[in-house]
């Protein structure tokens, strides 16, 4: 009797093949194994291969045992029709790999390993609107804070009047973006309507800081700002694994140039109680 254990209860497996010495032979399911009847002579040595197509969405893994277990002679290859290859944590790196025209060649291969670690494989995701929508707008207050302190710093040097309600319908203007691309994203696709709640979400603080301050600084410094601090701070979410890095170099560059700036200013004498220019539109 030959028996090969199913990897999974919950799991498809498509186009079944069990042969044995390269024959088909007929088989039995039970207990989610696969069960052969075959004679062997005494003495003979016989393979039995079982092969099958399967389909995942998350993770693909070949479990080595469910502790620490000892394979000998164990050589896995793996094909993948996609670049973006990435191993699951606590799994075991190929030992071989090489690229080819659309994808990876991985081989796994021991003479005599003893290891607690699995084989995997994480699949490639498509980008998911909702959840995506949902992270830019959880950053939301980060990104207004750039943009606020931007601002301020602007307005400060330039001895520009800005009123605390200034600021509160600058904030709704800036939200405005990701209550609408929050919306946008059930209807249409991820990318059109990050490009129109940016457009609106613009409009907004220039067509009002143009009237509060003026033409030139709506739509060149608060403009320029808002770019940079909500359009690609937002789009900085569509880079998996990369998001942080851009956040974080943004910030140091931020920083630099705030430095750059203030460096000679004496800011007792910005704060002191004098007269304030207020730039209005005419």
């Amino acid at each position: 009797n030959f028996e090969f254990p199913l990897p999974a209860s919950q799991a498809i497996y498509d186009d079944l093949r069990v042969t044995l010495d390269g024959a088909p032979v007929a088989y039995q399911t039970r207990d989610q194994a696969i069960m052969v009847t075959a004679r062997v002579p005494r003495g003979d040595t016989a393979t039995l291969a079982v092969g099958y197509k399967s389909q995942g969405l998350d993770q693909w893994r070949y479990s080595l045992g469910n502790d620490v277990a000892e394979v000998r002679d164990f050589d896995l290859t793996m094909r993948t029709n996609f670049d973006d290859i990435d191993f699951p944590e606590n799994s075991l790196s190929p030992s071989e790999k090489r690229p080819t025209a659309g994808g990876w060649i991985l081989r796994w291969h021991y003479a005599n390993l003893l290891s607690g670690f699995q084989i995997g494989m994480d699949m490639p995701q498509k980008l998911q609107p909702g959840p995506l929508a949902g992270q830019i707008a959880f950053f939301a207050p980060v990104s207004l804070l750039f943009f606020f302190a931007v601002m301020f710093i602007i307005v400060t040097i330039r001895r520009i009047e800005l009123h605390p309600m200034n600021y509160a319908f600058l904030a709704a203007a800036f939200f405005s973006f990701h209550l609408l691309l929050a919306y946008l994203v059930d209807h249409i696709s991820i990318h059109a309507a990050f490009v129109i709640s940016s457009v609106v979400s613009i409009a907004l603080v220039v067509s009002y800081l143009r009237l509060v301050i003026g033409p030139t600084f709506a739509f060149r410094e608060a403009a320029a700002a808002q770019l940079v601090y909500l359009v690609l701070f937002s789009y900085a979410f569509f880079f998996k694994g990369f998001t942080g890095l851009a956040i974080t170099i943004g910030s140091i560059v931020t920083l630099f140039v705030a430095m750059q700036l203030t460096g000679r200013i004496r800011w007792a004498e910005i704060f002191a109680a004098q007269p304030v220019t207020t730039l209005r539109r005419t």
